[in-house]
């Protein structure tokens, strides 16, 4: 698809939904305001406003489970079990991330996979670098900030050589893997405390990629909804029964 088109009481509630679904930050999309949206009177006869929000250097890869066929050519993000992407683009990639690990005087090597998961970044990103090693605490960070650092950095340095956006997830000795299925089970338990009391339920500050992983875990979950609240890092996700 060529973006996600939202709307909301106001631009940044409609835009806050819209990176949502993308799974992205502000850094990495163009944002098209199609409507500032008004209030009316009285609550009455205003308008919502709408944005539309496409990933920076092209259309937006397909999101899990889309039947449309990639176009010949495109930068697609390959499906669970597909063999890691082979190209320009994947070994300047491999080549970024295995120099900044030697300039960190970190031993340790890169495997490049196809994602399998929403932790992976499926139906976002273009391969995933697995890097295993010992000691490897150093890469992930408190929570992953650092591991979420490194990629975002190998992400801008090989979209800038290539002219054109690239996402690739890193992931260090399956860390997270291991955050996924931790987000998932809380995901899950959480669930049912809200289906037994019938009270909402929000959930820690999370960083977008983990949000993602917790609004897919319980899209299809009949009996409640999950949403979005507070802004910046303070954002977190809120567990709902579903009316």
């Amino acid at each position: 698809m060529e973006g996600v088109e939202e709307s909301g009481k106001t631009v940044d509630e409609a835009i806050a939904k819209a990176l949502e679904k993308l799974g992205l930050d502000e850094t990495e999309v163009e944002i098209e305001i199609l409507s500032m949206g008004r209030s009316g009177i009285l609550g009455i006869g205003g308008d919502r406003a709408r944005v539309l929000v496409r990933p920076k250097g092209g259309d937006a890869a397909p999101t899990p489970g889309a039947d449309a066929a990639p176009t010949p050519g495109a930068d697609a993000a390959p499906t669970p079990g597909a063999a890691p992407p082979a190209g320009e683009d994947t070994e300047t990639a491999l080549g970024i991330l295995e120099h900044l690990l030697e300039l960190m005087s970190v031993d340790a090597s890169v495997r490049v996979r196809a994602p399998e998961t929403a932790g992976d970044g499926l139906g976002l990103a273009r391969a995933v670098l697995d890097v295993s090693g010992e000691d490897l605490g150093i890469l992930i960070g408190r929570r992953g900030d650092t591991l979420s650092s490194l990629q975002f950095l190998v992400n801008l340095m090989v979209s800038r050589k290539m002219k054109t956006r690239m996402a690739f997830g890193i992931d260090v000795e399956g860390y997270r893997r291991r955050r996924e299925e931790s987000l998932n089970g809380l995901a899950q338990r959480m669930a049912d405390r809200v289906k037994s009391t019938g009270q909402p339920i929000t959930l820690e500050p999370m960083p977008p990629n983990e949000r993602r992983i917790v609004h897919l875990a319980l899209a299809n979950d009949p009996d409640v909804i999950t949403v979005s609240i507070g802004e910046g890092e303070s954002r977190k996700v809120a567990i709902t029964p579903r009316r």
